[in-house]
């Protein structure tokens, strides 16, 4: 019998707080991170995997992404998402999209059916719109912010991200990461979440989703530092994931990031407080952790 080639792995946003049972975050990454597997199984695309498990999680109210996500300091709720398929690098994103459930399906429809890599603003919400994704009518009756402007005083975290890397049984690598960025933020404010290269990343090496101060992984090009870190500089993906969260360290920012290499390994190092993560391994156990 022939072993499984399907990998997957999650993150539900750096920053856990130590007081804070996240039994509910666990549990519900564990249960995707099972779903997931048999759809691999099945046969079913890393690509396609890696969308339906973000909406998932952006749909849950369980996360600062989708439903969970916090409003701006103008009070408008505006999200980021972005999505990459590691055999052709083809990459879709939306930044600062308004008035709908799913950004990670917002990302996908531009991948698949514009020339552009990402929409921001109205523009997104216009595609969105004339694409039929799910609007939201009443914002304030929709979503339900995991974080309390309490929690955010005591702890002094103000960032939520979830993202997910599969690699399915032909070899092929996607990653996508998802996000309502960060509590408190100047309307139109960016991070990485959305930005290929920095925030997402897919080729024939690895795929990699970031989580934490997005400005700083921005500056350091996480995502991409660590797949060219990979294929020109030999790097194990353990020792590239590190250097290139070290970077972040070194900016003052923090964090953590999952990383899922093309020979099935995966690393997932935060220097944050915590990173919810979950994952499926060589050997097919799933594991989930807070801290």
């Amino acid at each position: 019998m022939s072993r499984s080639r399907a990998r997957l792995v999650l993150h539900g946003g750096a920053g856990a707080l130590p007081d804070r049972d996240y039994g509910p975050q666990l549990a519900h990454m564990r249960g995707l991170i099972e779903a997931g597997r048999d759809r691999l199984a099945a046969g079913a695309a890393a690509l396609d995997v890696v969308v339906e498990t973000i909406a998932e999680l952006e749909a849950s109210g369980l996360y600062v992404a989708g439903r969970g996500a916090s409003p701006n300091l103008a009070g408008v709720y505006e999200l980021d998402a972005s999505l990459m398929d590691g055999p052709s690098r083809a990459a879709g994103a939306v930044a600062a999209l308004a008035g709908f459930a799913s950004p990670i399906r917002a990302a996908r429809a531009v991948m698949d059916t514009t020339p552009h890599v990402l929409l921001a603003g109205a523009g997104a919400a216009a595609f969105a719109a004339a694409r039929g994704l799910e609007a939201i009518h009443d914002p304030d009756a929709w979503f339900t912010p995991v974080w309390s402007e309490t929690e955010i005083s005591a702890s002094g975290s103000k960032v939520g991200t979830v993202g997910c890397l599969a690699r399915d049984e032909t070899g092929a690598l996607a990653a996508g990461t998802s996000t309502g960025g960060t509590f408190c933020k100047l309307p139109g404010r960016v991070g990485d979440s959305p930005i290929p290269g920095a925030g997402v990343w897919a080729d024939d090496t690895v795929a990699v989703s970031c989580t934490g101060e997005g400005e700083m992984f921005i500056r350091a090009a996480v995502a991409a530092q660590i797949a060219h870190r990979m294929r020109f500089g030999g790097e194990t993906l353990a020792a590239a994931a590190q250097a290139a969260l070290d970077e972040v360290g070194a900016l003052g920012g923090d964090g953590g990031l999952i990383a899922l290499s093309a020979d099935g390994e995966i690393a997932m190092p935060f220097n944050s407080k915590g990173m919810k993560r979950a994952c499926l391994d060589a050997d097919g156990a799933i594991t989930s952790q807070a801290f």
